[in-house]
């Protein structure tokens, strides 16, 4: 197992979601946290773990770093992370549960074909959707959680981005599965001349 500072921000990432969900479900005297909203303490939270999603592939890539746990661990724990936020906020009231749902149902189907495509050698890249999504992503939550407390002027903003990333899901993870489709039927296709090939060459040399 090789650990490095990209793999350690990934695993303060991981660390920083049951802290998020405590200070947001938590009841607090006077609704705060050492003198401090626990909204803002919570979007802190969520913000600190948002920079390290950045962070981790950025000096992962610049230092030349990436490993396999890393490529494993950072998807693992952006999807834990704006799970358990959504999951949250649906609890709060701010958040629909059909919207949770199509959100977190999109990241774990994307998981699944991503396992399938690298199961058989193929990397699908991120697509401008997919980071769309991602950015709308990390805006809604933010205002959301901010809204609710210091900030209350910003919640109709969080509805708004709350859409956009409703939306962004729904048509990133078409966009993903057909290119899916493509590139692994495009891999088949290879292996099936490649085969034929190998094949017709026996028959020659025989």
């Amino acid at each position: 197992m090789s650990w490095n500072l990209p793999n350690a921000l990934t695993l303060v990432r991981m660390v920083l979601v049951p802290l998020l969900v405590v200070v947001l479900l938590t009841e607090f005297e006077g609704r705060q946290i050492l003198g401090m909203p626990k909204e803002l303490v919570g979007a802190a939270i969520f913000g600190i773990a948002s920079l390290t999603d950045f962070l981790d592939g950025y000096l992962a890539r610049r230092r030349k770093q990436v490993t396999r746990i890393g490529q494993m661990m950072d998807p693992i724990a952006d999807k834990l992370l704006t799970s358990a936020a959504f999951i949250s906020l649906v609890q709060l009231g701010d958040v629909q549960a059909w919207m949770a749902a199509l959100i977190i149902g999109r990241e774990i189907a994307i998981t699944g074909l991503r396992s399938l495509a690298h199961a058989r050698g193929i990397t699908i890249p991120a697509s401008r959707l997919g980071k769309m999504k991602m950015a709308s992503q990390v805006t809604a939550i933010l205002l959301l959680i901010l809204g609710r407390g210091p900030l209350p002027w910003v919640a109709p903003l969080g509805q708004i981005a709350l859409w956009v990333v409703v939306a962004a899901a729904a048509v990133s993870a078409i966009d993903y599965y057909f290119r899916f489709q493509r590139l692994t039927g495009a891999r088949v296709t290879d292996v099936n001349i490649a085969r034929e090939r190998r094949q017709e060459d026996r028959r020659r040399a025989s």
